[in-house]
């Protein structure tokens, strides 16, 4: 498909503000710097608790979790999104999930106990990452379950038949990888001669300083939702341990990194490029895929570069039955929590989880979550209508 860019970001924006009318979940997804928007004027916000500094992901809904390989091909279920990441308050993370899962649970027509419900679990879960020595994990629900059974069954055939046409390594150009322009193709074929992601390259891959490389094809990816509108490039490597060895195939994904809107705690030191940041926030949430990222430059862009992996899955819900949603808080919010408490010494995750849990004997969710909880889904709920109205 022949596109130039500036038709190609305009349909992207269109192809966006389509993507989040389809429900209020999936806006929510899309709306990240509408969220913290709306969250720092609710009155529930004078509530949060102050967390200890850490890297957070600063978009922690539902579908920013799951299955995630290492560079050894094992997997676990870990937050697979840091484009918002930065070091800040971990209590934000929770009021992101919460979100999500409300939403979750009214596109699913449950009722609002449910939330209720929702939200205590995900405190249980959380707190339990924070107490590892003497709390049992939550139960995975099947919805986690299922999607974990995916993953371990997955190979490289699987992706490759997914984004790759036929058996020549070419991405399939149409609606959803388009063709570049020159002056982005060359672009492609000079980063990866670049020695710095050349060398880091072939380290991911197993190989040392004679293994080989090459760009077999490349192309936009039109792909999620808050990313639309961003450099999105798809490109299959042909890797070589040596000259005269077989040559296998690897599928990468370049992704523009940009200054994150979440906020960051007063004094933070972060890397000051996006993508740099990013990487460092992947590495301490999230080592299954912060280990195989690659921070660069395109076009005078900060990307993220990396190898996509069979068993990198996302948790999709199409419907939550009551019992899921609730099991399925409780056990992300533990995932979100192990993230966090890697990063915390036991004195900091101790003292953490009794802010969290003045009352042990208490059922229900802290009334700061379920009240920012609460005023963000009926902004979110306005917001979403007016969105929708404005397609007409």
């Amino acid at each position: 498909m022949k596109i130039t860019p500036d038709r190609r970001d305009a349909a992207l924006e269109a192809r966006r503000a389509l993507k989040m009318a389809r429900s209020v979940h999936a806006y929510v997804r899309g709306n990240t710097a509408q969220f913290y928007q709306w969250l720092q004027a609710s009155p529930a916000m004078a509530h949060v608790p102050a967390g200890p500094d850490v890297w957070i992901c600063g978009d922690c809904h539902l579908g920013n979790l799951g299955p995630l390989a290492d560079r050894h091909h094992d997997f676990a279920i870990q937050i697979r999104d840091l484009d918002q990441t930065v070091i800040g308050n971990p209590a934000l993370d929770l009021i992101r999930l919460g979100l999500s899962l409300e939403t979750a649970a009214r596109s699913s027509d449950l009722p609002g106990v449910v939330t209720a419900h929702m939200l205590a679990a995900m405190i249980d879960g959380y707190a339990r990452a924070l107490s590892p020595e003497t709390e049992d994990d939550p139960t995975e629900p099947k919805v986690v379950r299922a999607v974990r059974r995916r993953a371990a069954g997955r190979r490289w055939r699987h992706l490759a038949n997914e984004r790759i046409d036929g058996p020549a390594p070419t991405l399939p150009l149409g609606q959803r990888f388009w063709r570049l322009a020159d002056h982005e193709r060359d672009a492609v074929d000079a980063l990866f001669a670049d020695p710095h992601v050349r060398t880091r390259a072939l380290a991911l891959a197993g190989y040392g300083e004679e293994g080989h490389l090459r760009v077999l094809d490349a192309a936009y990816w039109r792909k999620g939702c808050s990313s639309l509108g961003r450099l999105r490039h798809a490109v299959v490597l042909g890797v070589r341990a040596d000259k005269h060895g077989p040559e296998y195939l690897a599928l990468v994904d370049i992704k523009e990194a940009i200054p994150s809107v979440a906020p960051a705690a007063p004094g933070a030191t972060m890397p000051s490029d996006p993508a740099q940041r990013v990487v460092a926030g992947a590495r301490a949430l999230a080592p299954n895929l912060g280990e195989r990222m690659i921070p660069a430059h395109l076009l005078g862009k900060s990307v993220v570069l990396r190898e996509l992996a069979p068993q990198d899955l996302k948790i999709e819900v199409a419907q939550f039955s009551r019992r899921q949603a609730v099991a399925a808080a409780s056990y992300l919010a533990y995932i979100v929590g192990m993230g966090h408490a890697r990063q915390m010494s036991d004195a900091t995750r101790h003292a953490w989880r009794d802010m969290l849990l003045p009352d042990l004997a208490q059922a229900d969710a802290p009334s700061w979550l379920w009240q920012t909880v609460v005023d963000l889904a009926a902004r979110h709920e306005a917001g979403y209508l007016e969105h929708c109205r404005n397609l007409m």
